[in-house]
């Protein structure tokens, strides 16, 4: 599971998100399309940055929870989550219940279709109500996942610390981080441990595979694909999915501009002194702490891989620029 972080910045944001809320005609801002990639300034130039997120407990195994998604202009979806948030007792079997809605008049309502379920969020906090009864008050928080600047074991190879650039191709620092440049690492891996943290931006604006797409080619075959995919379905091409192979166990997907990680333990595909395949290569991956994929057969590559071809040569660590600025820090591997 993924703790709750002391927001030290909470209880300002509150304020301002609370003042945004309760103002009846606010300012607008012509942010359409627009993509921020620092959560201070997002959170300066849209007050709806502030509303989005968690709502519920760090604790396993609660009535509710829900996950807010905010959509440009005011506008929102918002999805209430049987046992909790994914990781803490939410999962496929359970009910998940869309409802949409907006801020006007002073107020951020939303609901479902025949308003058998209905939401109101003021101050932080999120009331629920099924059939006119409340069911639910939920506080938002704010989880980190627990391998979050998880320090490299010894004999790791360090391929980003933040200082340098040299372990990639047409690599860069950019304040201490890494864009996604399309850039491959210069070694090549067979079997592996890779962890690495990424952060999407915030685009409210945008829907799908425009909102922050990347991706962490394994080999430079197998894609575990970076997306803005809070609160969506978990579908195999978003954060989470293992591109055109699977779609993780739950999304464990935070929002954006929250650093992220992935923890992956990668398998190389076995042959037989000729080069003939005996074996596919498979990966356990986890997401911000939690397991996705459990040894995961990987019986092709991805569509657009740099290698397409599955041969017994071990491949480098690719990290996908697909028009979106996606920003990574904190890699490391170790050889198996």
């Amino acid at each position: 599971m993924i703790p709750t972080r002391s927001a030290v910045l909470f209880a300002a944001a509150l304020a301002f998100v609370s003042a945004s809320i309760e103002a009846a005609q606010p300012k607008k801002k012509n942010n359409t399309g627009k993509t921020w990639i620092d959560p201070k300034k997002a959170a300066a130039d849209d007050p709806d940055f502030l509303i989005q997120g968690e709502y519920g407990h760090s604790k396993q195994w609660q009535p509710w929870a829900a996950q807010v998604v905010a959509l440009g202009d005011r506008k929102f979806d918002a999805y209430l989550l049987e046992r909790g948030l994914p990781g803490l007792g939410w999962d496929r079997s359970k009910l998940r219940v869309k409802m949409t809605g907006g801020i006007k008049d002073g107020a951020l309502n939303l609901t479902n279709p025949g308003r058998i379920y209905r939401a109101s969020i003021s101050d932080g906090k999120i009331v629920v109500w099924h059939r006119g009864d409340i069911i639910a008050r939920l506080p938002r928080i704010e989880r980190e996942s627990p391998t979050l600047g998880a320090k490299p074991p010894k004999g790791a190879t360090v391929l980003f610390d933040g200082s340098s650039a040299d372990a990639w191709k047409n690599g860069r620092v950019e304040n201490g981080l890494l864009p996604n440049s399309n850039i491959t690492t210069k070694e090549t891996f067979g079997s592996y441990q890779l962890h690495l943290e990424f952060r999407t931006p915030y685009k409210p604006y945008a829907r799908g595979q425009g909102r922050g797409n990347s991706g962490v080619y394994h080999q430079g075959r197998y894609e575990t694909q970076v997306l803005d995919a809070f609160g969506l379905d978990g579908k195999m091409n978003e954060t989470g999915g293992i591109y055109s192979i699977a779609a993780p166990r739950i999304n464990m997907c935070l929002p954006p501009l929250r650093w992220q990680t992935y923890d992956v333990d990668f398998k190389e595909a076995e042959f037989d002194k000729k080069g003939k395949l005996l074996k596919h290569a498979s990966m356990t991956v986890q997401l911000n702490g939690v397991e996705i994929h459990t040894k995961q057969e990987l019986p092709k590559t991805t569509t657009a891989s740099p290698i397409r071809k599955i041969t017994p040569a071990p491949g480098p660590i690719f990290i996908q620029a697909h028009g979106n600025p996606v920003y990574y820090r904190n890699i490391w591997i170790v050889r198996k």
